[in-house]
């Protein structure tokens, strides 16, 4: 089968360049905090919607089996979260589980997000709400993602913004290196406890 070279060429050119342009200093601030969380026994939670959520669950997964870190997915219990919905509404269902599992200062919320969230527009509006939580309850957050004027990149502790030049592919790329980050921290001889199998 043949690949259409322009379009392999055009995805990778904008892919290696958003890869260059993470900012690592922050990568390392975020594993310095992460290092910070797990000495005062503090949890990790999770928050995405989309393909971001997607990629909640994996980093849960590492960040649990790896790095023995407590940490959370938001939108790994279907039951819950539909529920929630259902009774709440879509936009309080991260903030009231937040609530439930009594969020406190020694936490730590990881966002990740391809626009972070937008009020006006009412895009990711329960990714919002969690955050202003988690703001009330002195815990610190952080975020991946690729709007530096979304609500998450403004109001976290640490933001990491990924730069994509090419608008069209936004949500792939940005949602590809989320996925590079956090393998990047929990394979930092900082994190990981444990090895992988291969």
């Amino acid at each position: 089968m043949n690949v259409n070279n322009n379009l392999k060429k055009f995805y990778n050119e904008h892919s290696i360049q958003c890869i260059k342009d993470i900012d690592f200093q922050k990568v390392d601030k975020v594993i310095k905090l992460i290092t910070k969380i797990r000495k005062n026994k503090g949890r990790i939670f999770f928050i995405g919607v989309g393909g971001s959520a997607a990629n909640c669950s994996h980093a849960n997964n590492d960040f649990r089996k790896l790095a023995n870190l407590n940490s959370y997915c938001l939108t790994d219990n279907t039951a819950e979260l539909t529920a929630r919905t259902n009774d709440d509404g879509w936009e309080n269902v991260f903030s009231e589980m937040l609530k439930t599992y009594n969020l406190n200062k020694n936490d730590l919320i990881y966002v990740m997000s391809v626009g972070g969230g937008d009020m006006k527009k009412g895009v990711s509006v329960n990714i919002i709400k969690a955050i202003e939580y988690a703001k009330k309850k002195k815990c610190k957050i952080i975020s991946v993602v690729a709007k530096q004027n979304g609500y998450a990149a403004v109001h976290s502790d640490i933001s990491i913004v990924l730069k994509v030049s090419n608008k069209s592919l936004i949500t792939p790329i940005s949602e590809s290196v989320q996925s590079l980050i956090w393998h990047s921290i929990v394979s930092d001889p900082r994190i990981q406890k444990n090895k992988t199998i291969w």
